[in-house]
């Protein structure tokens, strides 16, 4: 499988994935959205800002899985992993994300910029922020 991930321009965090200092995406949920159960190592993933044509990919070397979560283990999650996530301001997040039920940190390796492209997200859903598909070519504009 291929993915993309669709990220908050105003965070800044293609920059950091690009620089190493962001080497964990993380996604938090109420419920199981993907790429919950869908990514896997060695699998790519596709970076764009909304709004923003696609211009990075990373491999991805491992990938982690929480469910039932409290407040207590999002603030485990995110003392272990916050800086590698590009968290800077965990007391800050940890009110963001203590309601959350599961999350997904998928680990990064070699991020490269990429020729900037679109995709068409059509049958995706309009607020689709992860989306995986057997090859990125498939959704190519």
């Amino acid at each position: 499988m291929q993915h993309i991930a669709i990220m908050r321009k105003s965070w800044g965090l293609i920059p950091k994935i690009l620089s190493k200092k962001k080497k964990i995406e993380s996604r938090w949920y109420m419920s199981r959205y993907a790429p919950w159960d869908r990514i896997k190592a060695d699998e790519t993933v596709y970076f764009k800002d909304s709004g923003s044509p696609v211009t990075v990919k990373a491999k991805v070397s491992k990938v982690l899985q929480f469910f039932d979560l409290n407040s207590k283990k999002v603030k485990e999650i995110l003392y272990k992993y916050g800086l590698d996530i590009g968290i800077n301001n965990i007391p800050n997040n940890l009110k963001l994300l203590k309601n959350k039920k599961y999350c997904v940190l998928v680990f990064l390796k070699n991020p490269k910029k990429v020729k900037p492209f679109n995709i068409n997200k059509t049958g995706f859903g309009l607020m689709s922020a992860w989306i995986s598909v057997e090859n990125v070519n498939r959704i190519r504009k």
